[in-house]
């Protein structure tokens, strides 16, 4: 009756992926967007989880849309669509994660980790992502830390 679409293995999806975007992924995790991109600030998309990668030119972040049968019944439905926006390694001066060390902070407030990037856009001002990091946001931190130092 319902059947599932196939899905690719990791490494097929990793290959294809490497080869839309024209450059080799070094180290990826998955991240919340919490603000600094303008295009995702005006249209109100804060909060969403996606693909956080170090590419092997730039960093990246990639929204997939969720599909499901209650998703199907919402208003925006057919509006569902990738986000995605990447940030050349050139005009990233600071890239820094922030996590809780307090254990009883921890414990108070258990958010993820901050992953901060202080970027210029493409007029030259000085801007800074902010997203929380998830699985993988220890090795992304330390890649883009060399690749953009």
């Amino acid at each position: 009756m319902f059947r599932r679409k196939s899905e690719k293995n990791p490494d097929e999806f990793w290959q294809e992926y490497e080869e839309s975007i024209n450059e080799k992924v070094l180290a990826r995790g998955l991240g919340r967007y919490i603000s600094g991109w303008e295009e995702f600030d005006s249209s109100n998309w804060g909060g969403i989880w996606g693909l956080i990668i170090a590419g092997s030119k730039s960093f990246r972040f990639h929204h997939f849309p969720q599909q499901s049968w209650l998703r199907a019944f919402s208003p925006d439905a057919g509006g569902q669509k990738e986000k995605t926006f990447f940030i050349l390694y050139r005009d990233i001066s600071l890239v820094k994660l922030t996590e809780e060390k307090k254990w009883w902070l921890k414990i108070l407030r258990p958010d993820s980790p901050r992953l901060i990037i202080n970027y210029r856009d493409g007029t030259g001002n000085s801007k800074q992502l902010l997203m929380e990091a998830g699985f993988g946001s220890e090795e992304l931190a330390k890649k883009l830390n060399e690749l953009s130092g």
